[in-house]
């Protein structure tokens, strides 16, 4: 018995067939690239723990927006320092890895904890040529990204949001809540007894 292997007014499918497409990178960019993982590599990861203020060097000698006493740790894992802002005071903890491809925004007084994952980048998924896509994340002023979770492409986390530890996230959040699961889904309000009136 044959298989059919096409699709209704689709172009017949072989399979394992190879699509032929150009990087989406210049040479320059790629070049660029390359000094920032030698640098990540050596000055940036074996900076002493408390050189914050060091690492904030380097991330903006490479482009990157970083607020004043924000700290990233020397063992995260920032992709594209030049597609990055984080705000005053933010944090990115130990082994996070913080893939931005595309633009990542990091709030205020925002923490991106130990081993979280923020994911700015995905593929064209009705094409074979699986087109390189980039879309943004922002997380919002005060947040809070918990240990080991995921935030997808594409994705806003609102102002003092909790996203909890080992979730996934693959649609936007409002401020002022607690979620998690996978996919995570958003449990309660987050109601804060220290929030200062707004005047």
């Amino acid at each position: 018995m044959n298989q059919d292997t096409t699709q209704p007014d689709a172009t017949p499918l072989v399979p394992g067939q190879a699509i032929e497409h150009a990087s989406p990178w210049s040479r320059s960019h790629n070049v660029k690239k390359m000094l920032w993982w030698l640098v990540r590599a050596s000055l940036f990861r074996w900076s002493p723990h408390n050189a914050y203020g060091w690492r904030a060097v380097i991330l903006r000698l490479f482009g990157a927006e970083v607020g004043k006493g924000a700290k990233v740790r020397s063992t995260a894992r920032i992709e594209l320092p030049w597609n990055l802002s984080i705000g005053p005071t933010a944090s990115i903890g130990d082994y996070a890895i913080v893939y931005n491809l595309g633009r990542v925004t990091i709030g205020t007084h925002t923490t991106i904890s130990q081993y979280a994952h923020l994911c700015a980048g995905t593929h064209e998924t009705d094409t074979l040529k699986m087109k390189l896509l980039c879309p943004p994340i922002t997380i919002g002023d005060d947040a809070w990204i918990a240990a080991d979770a995921f935030v997808g492409p594409g994705v806003t986390v609102g102002a003092r949001t909790i996203l909890g530890a080992r979730s996934s996230l693959f649609s936007d959040l409002p401020p002022d809540v607690i979620a998690f699961g996978s996919p995570a889904k958003v449990a309660r309000p987050r109601v804060l007894k220290d929030a200062k009136p707004v005047e």
